[in-house]
């Protein structure tokens, strides 16, 4: 079940249907101008070309990567002849590859957002190139090959600009985030399309310029092989991207897989701050994000070191490590050698981002006292200058074997105390914002839950809702006895429980043992879209490790089920999963997750724990015999906990 998308309101709309009334007029112009035109053979060629090769669209598998060779006859049009005949051929373009996706009433939008967009880049492209080429023949003269190639250069910029620039705004306006970042992240790089389908079109014109002497019949034969010849090309071309798409996903697994395994080392040393590296790397990168650090490296390289900030600390001695007590200066001088020692282990793994830089330096201060280079100010990495801060209240938040812990109020009063001396001032800011707003939204859910439970029908004392919980269970049975299918299962799951685990989300993994996976059988709730169908390893992510220790999980975080795209956009927080067992074989996991953070109670725990007690007996007799398999006791001593 996936969320069908909000309409647009307020800006977004504004812009997106005034983009759509400008391509619409832009059209209707471009029409009744060619409808003056003498008829050309050709255009209806090319227009022919452009919906034919429009459906050959190639994709790169394991990649969000699409692409065809339909520019080339459509920009080819816009420059032979005019504006009008080219944003006619780009519209009829747009519809060919619009009518391959679905939409709803509520997004009916966007394909028109599409075709508009394509319509007046073409159009305002084609009537730069005119202008500046003039009455002149563009191949005639002793620089005519240089100014073709410039002109063109100058309808594929502005082609470039004004189509990516159209759809940057439009997904600022629907996300609220700042257009220039995210241009440069999603749309910089297609330059090389746009300018690649624009050179495409010289053999065409040097043909045009030839047509009246081999006539159009020929004309016809000569440009008929070209789309198979570039699409030929490119799809070899895709092949080896493919090879190396594969080979990059090979090494970023080995990447993952040496972050986790040291982290967990570190984690398995230092008992004291177990999941602390955990939080700090959520709210790293929420920090990040706050200060606007949009690269990609930089921000690969937070979410790294985050990680394995402290792995230095497997160089201290143990005793010192988890001292119950004030370190003494000759005992501190060898707890601040875990930062230089973090970045020298780290520098043999030769990470393609700058982790160690970050690792050796995120106990430096603003003012130049910290260690271990006493570097000081914008010298010290953004990434470090983040982590120190994000470091320092996590830990002050939790328990030390020398202290409790510190209430938020507590502990951001230290933070402030340290702005400008030991922590960068605009860093701090920011993580201020960022805290106001989390306390803001804890409250106006409290606010929720409190008016919720003022309704006189809520169930008063334990043994109401036991009794409650009991109807819920008597209901489900049946449910899950009338089930025929899995997904029927998570269906009714979700139809009985969702108003007695206060979860948005909810999704029924199964174990598939040809693979060794979890499945998402059934995604159900706010944003069952980023959980559908997604695969993850036994052991691996949230649910994972619930599948193969074969324990629940209570309030951690419910972002580690998700891939790293959609923890950017989701908004879950805690995470509520529990093992399905079935004689005593693993056979899938229940997962629920919150926006909030702490939603989750023992009480939830219990009653999530035997809807998925009851669930596992039908999972076995819907699906084919093999299908659960046990799983090893010892596997859940060797895993480290994520909760």
């Amino acid at each position: 079940m996936t969320r069908e998308p909000a309409p647009l309101r307020g800006a977004a709309a504004i812009y997106v249907y005034a983009v759509i009334l400008v391509g619409g007029a832009a059209l209707t112009h471009s029409l009744w101008d060619l409808s003056r035109l003498p008829f050309q053979p050709l255009w209806l060629m090319l227009a022919g070309l452009t919906v034919g090769t429009g459906w050959i669209t190639l994709r790169i598998p394991s990649t969000g990567i699409s692409f065809s060779i339909s520019d080339t006859f459509n920009i080819a049009a816009a420059v032979l002849f005019g504006p009008s005949a080219g944003a006619i051929t780009a519209a009829l373009d747009g519809l060919v590859l619009t009518s391959k996706v679905r939409f709803t009433r509520r997004t009916a939008y966007r394909p028109l957002f599409n075709i508009a967009v394509s319509a007046i880049a073409i159009w305002l492209a084609a009537h730069v190139f005119l202008t500046l080429a003039g009455g002149a023949p563009l191949l005639d003269g002793r620089w005519a090959p240089v100014r073709l190639v410039g002109l063109l250069a100058v309808f594929a910029a502005v082609n470039y600009i004004v189509n990516t620039g159209l759809v940057a705004a439009a997904v600022s306006f629907e996300r609220r985030t700042p257009a220039l970042p995210l241009w440069r992240e999603h749309f910089q790089g297609l330059w090389v399309t746009h300018f690649g389908g624009v050179f495409a079109v010289i053999p065409l014109l040097l043909l045009e310029r030839l047509q009246p002497s081999i006539g159009a019949l020929n004309l016809l034969v000569l440009l008929v092989p070209l789309p198979a010849i570039l699409y030929t090309t490119f799809r070899h071309a895709v092949g080896r991207v493919q090879d190396h798409v594969a080979h990059l996903g090979q090494v970023n697994r080995v990447y993952v897989a040496v972050i986790e395994a040291l982290a967990q080392a570190v984690d398995a040393k230092d008992e004291v701050t177990h999941d602390h590296i955990r939080r700090v790397q959520m709210h790293a990168i929420r920090l990040a994000h706050a200060l606007g650090v949009h690269e990609e490296d930089q921000l690969q390289a937070i979410m790294a070191a985050s990680l394995l900030h402290d792995v230095g600390k497997l160089s201290v001695p143990e005793h010192i490590l988890n001292k119950p007590g004030k370190l003494t200066p000759a005992e501190f001088e060898i707890m601040k050698r875990h930062a230089p020692a973090g970045a020298d282990i780290l520098s043999v793994v030769g990470f393609p981002y700058p982790v160690v830089p970050i690792v050796r330096h995120h106990h430096e201060n603003w003012d130049g006292t910290g260690y271990p280079d006493r570097i000081a100010g914008e010298q010290i990495p953004i990434g470090a200058r983040i982590l120190s801060v994000v470091d320092c209240f996590d830990a002050l938040t939790s328990d030390r074997p020398y202290r409790p812990r510190l209430d938020d109020r507590a502990a951001l009063q230290i933070i402030v105390d340290r702005r400008g001396t030991m922590y960068d001032p605009r860093v701090v800011d920011a993580f201020l914002e960022m805290r106001q707003a989390d306390a803001e939204d804890l409250a106006r859910g409290a606010s929720t839950q409190r008016a919720e439970s003022a309704v006189p029908a809520a169930p008063a004392t334990t043994r109401d809702r036991e009794m409650l919980d009991l109807h819920v269970f008597c209901d489900l049975g049946r449910s899950l006895a009338a089930a025929a299918s899995v997904a029927d299962l998570g269906s009714a799951v979700w139809c009985h429980l969702q108003s007695r685990i206060p979860a948005s989300t909810m999704v029924l993994y199964v174990y598939d043992p040809a693979s060794d996976e979890l499945v998402a059988i059934h995604a159900a709730g706010d944003e069952a879209g980023h959980l559908q169908d997604v695969r993850m390893k036994i052991g691996e992510r949230l649910s994972g490790w619930v599948a193969a220790a074969r324990e629940s999980i209570v309030n951690s975080d419910a972002r580690l089920d998700l891939d790293e795209q959609a923890r950017e956009r989701s908004t879950l927080q805690a995470a509520l999963a529990v093992p399905m067992e079935a004689d005593d074989r693993c056979v899938g996991v229940l997962s629920f997750y919150s926006p909030q953070s702490g939603t989750f109670d023992d009480a939830h725990r219990r009653l999530a724990q035997a809807a998925g007690d009851s669930v596992a007996p039908s999972i076995v007799s819907l699906s084919s015999p093999s299908s659960p398999v046990r799983l090893p006791r010892g596997t859940r001593d060797r895993l480290e906990t994520v909760q």
